[in-house]
C-alpha cells in the first residue's frame, strides 16, 4: 500500500548535473510551476472555463491526499503538458520533462498520454487496452484524473455534451478504471464513490 508519508521523505528526483538530489515537496512544487506555465493559455471545456492548470492541481491533490508517491504526483502535475501543448507555438515534449524532472516522470507522462495523432475513438479504446498493463505508478494518476474529470462532469460538464454524452463518458471512465484499480486502495474507493455519483445525477436528470 502506498506510503502516506511519501510526499514528506528522502529526495526522488535527481537532476542531471544536480547533487544532491532534490527535496520531493521542492520537485513537486517546481512541477506545479512548469504546469502552470505551459497551461497559462488553456481553459477546460467546461461552461465554467477554469483555467486548465485547476485540473491538473486537483489530480495532484487527490494523489497526494490517498499517499501516492512524489513521482506519482509530479506526474499528475505534468500528466496534461505534451497532450495538450500540441498547438502551442512552443509545445512540450516529452524530453523537455525528462531534462527537467528525469526519465521515471517522463515514463509516467509518455504512459497516460494520448497520441492526438489517432482518432479519438481510437484513442479513448487504447486507453482501456493499456490501463492493466501500466505500471503502478501510471494507474494511479489515471485514476486520480478520471476522479477530477467525473466531479468536473457533475459541476461544469463540457458545453454542449448532452444527457447521451456525458453518460457514455461516465461509462468509459468506469472501463478505464477497472483496468488501473488494485494498487492504491484509497484511490479505488474515492474512484466507486465518485463513479457512483455521477451515474446517480445524470439518472436523476434523465
Amino acid at each position: 500500500m502506498p506510503n502516506p508519508d511519501a510526499m514528506t521523505v528522502a529526495p526522488i528526483v535527481s537532476l542531471a548535473g544536480q547533487a544532491p538530489a532534490e527535496p520531493a515537496l521542492a520537485t513537486i512544487l517546481r512541477a506545479a510551476s512548469f504546469a502552470a506555465r505551459v497551461h497559462a493559455t488553456h481553459r477546460r471545456k467546461g461552461a465554467a472555463a477554469e483555467p486548465y492548470v485547476n485540473h491538473v492541481l486537483e489530480v495532484a491533490e487527490i494523489l497526494a491526499a490517498a499517499g501516492a508517491p512524489p513521482a506519482a504526483i509530479v506526474a499528475g502535475l505534468l500528466h496534461d503538458t505534451v497532450e495538450d501543448s500540441d498547438a502551442d507555438p512552443v509545445p512540450t515534449t516529452l524530453a523537455d520533462l525528462d531534462a527537467a524532472f528525469g526519465a521515471e516522470v517522463a515514463g509516467i507522462v509518455a504512459e497516460v498520454s494520448d497520441d492526438k495523432s489517432l482518432p479519438k475513438e481510437v484513442r479513448k479504446g487504447l486507453q482501456i487496452r493499456h490501463a492493466a498493463g501500466a505500471s503502478e505508478a501510471a494507474k494511479q494518476v489515471k485514476l486520480a484524473d478520471k476522479i477530477a474529470n467525473l466531479r468536473t462532469m457533475r459541476s461544469s460538464p463540457p458545453i454542449g455534451w448532452d444527457h447521451a454524452r456525458r453518460l457514455e463518458y461516465v461509462g468509459w471512465a468506469g472501463r478505464v478504471a477497472a483496468g488501473a484499480k488494485g494498487v492504491n486502495p484509497a484511490l479505488d474507493v474515492l474512484f466507486d464513490e465518485t463513479y457512483r455519483h455521477a451515474v446517480t445525477r445524470l439518472a436523476e436528470e434523465a
